[in-house]
């Protein structure tokens, strides 16, 4: 494997190759060396282009402008790749470097396209999506009086794009719902925040990360110390990845190592050029950008050792897998909740010019024990689902092995195939609240809130990773 070393005018990032309304959640990534030698043309195909160019040209019922034709060309020779290869106009790719930043414009959704519909992956947390009840799975067949269908995922995005405070109406067919639902929602300017935490009681943190961006790292460092200020001692730290749909390599990187002992490695990625084979370890030079600075030199030292749960879901991607990953491989943390999204693929961009850019599939990554995700995803350690009856809170569960041309796993013959549910592992149930009968309904346990709340009463997976942590602890003084 190569040794990490790039220059200034490089960057590596994963990104979960997803839309999102008002900017592209994407990370910056390597670009590719300019080769000393350049593949021969095919000759007779290009002909054939250029007589289909001519014969539109020439014979198309209204005029197409020359600009136009060659970037709906550019744009499907991209698109026919994979679901996360695509051409980035100048508003997108603006967007993609506004967006890492954790401050866009837009709706907040994360999308992507399927027959023809745009496809929600997943609302992001805090914005106008997640409010409205925009869930995972839903199929958007109108934005305003326009239909989608016929329009281009980028063309739809810049639909969902406009001014701050300016409404826009989606219909939305919805699996389970007999008609369509239609929701206004007011766009604004999204300020995802990446990192929060909360003592949820004594000796206990919870750490939840909505999306790996350029301050994470720094971020993470901040939070865990402020568990731990006023001499506070944890017995126990829940890191928190459900639906986050990944970020920039680095800063997977660096949450990883915050976690992890020196120098042990995280990720690794492999593809056909040298720039694409590189692997990547739990130290600064791996995580740092621009500054001299360690970002996560506040890190409390007992963080390295304090018994960790980590949870995710269908909805945790990209970098999240690759954090899951490297902890469940080194033994360091519980992985606990359902299966992971599994996007296993790394996406270079490459600036054109005009302020253009494709953001081009070029890698697979691979946990330290040299796993690929792709189309399979983490699998936990214990699955522990939604709440105490396997109840989903609405969500499709949408995966990376359902998107059209999706990737194939190198590594494993049956990834993409339906993942069978492991036998779950009992775990302390909350007691019948009294009055209730042995058996009888009881609303907090089977039934999800509209909307969940993270690290509350009414989080039933979260309340379950609570419950380890106290075994564990309790095992632990056993052992002393």
């Amino acid at each position: 494997m190569g040794k990490f070393e790039m220059s200034k005018a490089k960057t590596i990032s994963l990104t979960v190759g997803a839309f999102v309304a008002g900017a592209l959640i994407s990370l910056q990534i390597p670009a590719l060396a300019e080769k000393e030698t350049k593949p021969g043309l095919p000759i007779e195909e290009l002909r054939t282009f250029a007589e289909v160019y001519s014969a539109i040209k020439q014979g198309y019922v209204e005029p197409v402008d020359d600009k136009k034709m060659i970037t709906n060309a550019i744009s499907g020779m991209l698109s026919n790749l994979d679901p996360h290869s695509t051409y980035l106009d100048a508003d997108a790719f603006k967007d993609l470097q506004v967006g890492t930043q954790g401050e866009f414009g837009g709706l907040g959704i994360e999308v992507g396209m399927e027959d023809g519909l745009v496809k929600v992956v997943s609302p992001i947390e805090d914005t106008p999506a997640y409010r409205a009840g925009v869930k995972a799975g839903d199929l958007i067949f109108k934005l305003d009086d326009t239909p989608v269908k016929g329009l281009t995922l980028s063309e739809a995005v810049k639909k969902m794009r406009g001014k701050p405070k300016t409404p826009i109406k989606l219909s939305i067919i919805r699996k389970g719902e007999s008609k369509p639902i239609e929701l206004t929602l007011i766009r604004e300017v999204i300020k995802v925040q990446s990192v929060k935490s909360k003592l949820v009681e004594p000796g206990y943190g919870w750490v939840r990360i909505t999306q790996f961006q350029e301050n994470t790292v720094a971020e993470i460092a901040k939070h865990v110390a402020g568990l731990y200020k006023d001499g506070n001692k944890l017995n126990g730290l829940v890191l928190d990845l459900r639906n986050d749909p990944g970020g920039l390599l680095h800063s997977a990187i660096g949450v990883s190592a915050a976690f992890l002992p020196p120098d042990v490695k995280v990720v690794s990625t492999d593809g056909r050029t040298e720039d694409a084979k590189q692997e990547f370890k739990a130290r600064t030079q791996d995580y740092q950008r621009g500054t001299k600075e360690d970002p996560l030199k506040l890190l409390p030292l007992e963080a390295k050792n304090v018994p960790m749960v980590v949870l995710v879901n269908g909805g945790s991607a990209s970098a999240s897998e690759i954090v899951a990953g490297a902890l469940q491989d080194h033994k360091r943390a519980l992985i606990v909740g359902t299966q992971t999204f599994g996007k296993g693929s790394v996406q270079s961009v490459l600036p054109l010019p005009g302020n253009t850019a494709i953001k081009l599939t070029t890698a697979r990554y691979y946990t330290p024990s040299g796993r690929s995700i792709q189309a399979k995803g983490i699998t936990p350690d214990i699955v522990v689902e939604e709440s105490a009856n396997g109840n989903s809170s609405g969500s499709m569960h949408l995966r990376e092995a359902d998107l059209d041309r999706h990737l194939t796993n190198d590594r494993d013959k049956d990834a993409g195939k339906e993942v069978p549910k492991p036998e779950v592992k009992p775990v302390n149930k909350t007691p019948a609240k009294p009055g209730k009968e042995k058996g009888s309904k009881d609303e907090s346990e089977d039934e999800l809130p509209a909307r969940l709340e993270y690290a509350t009463k009414s989080d039933y997976q979260f309340q379950q990773a609570l419950n380890l942590l106290k075994g564990l602890q309790i095992m632990q003084n056993r052992t002393r």
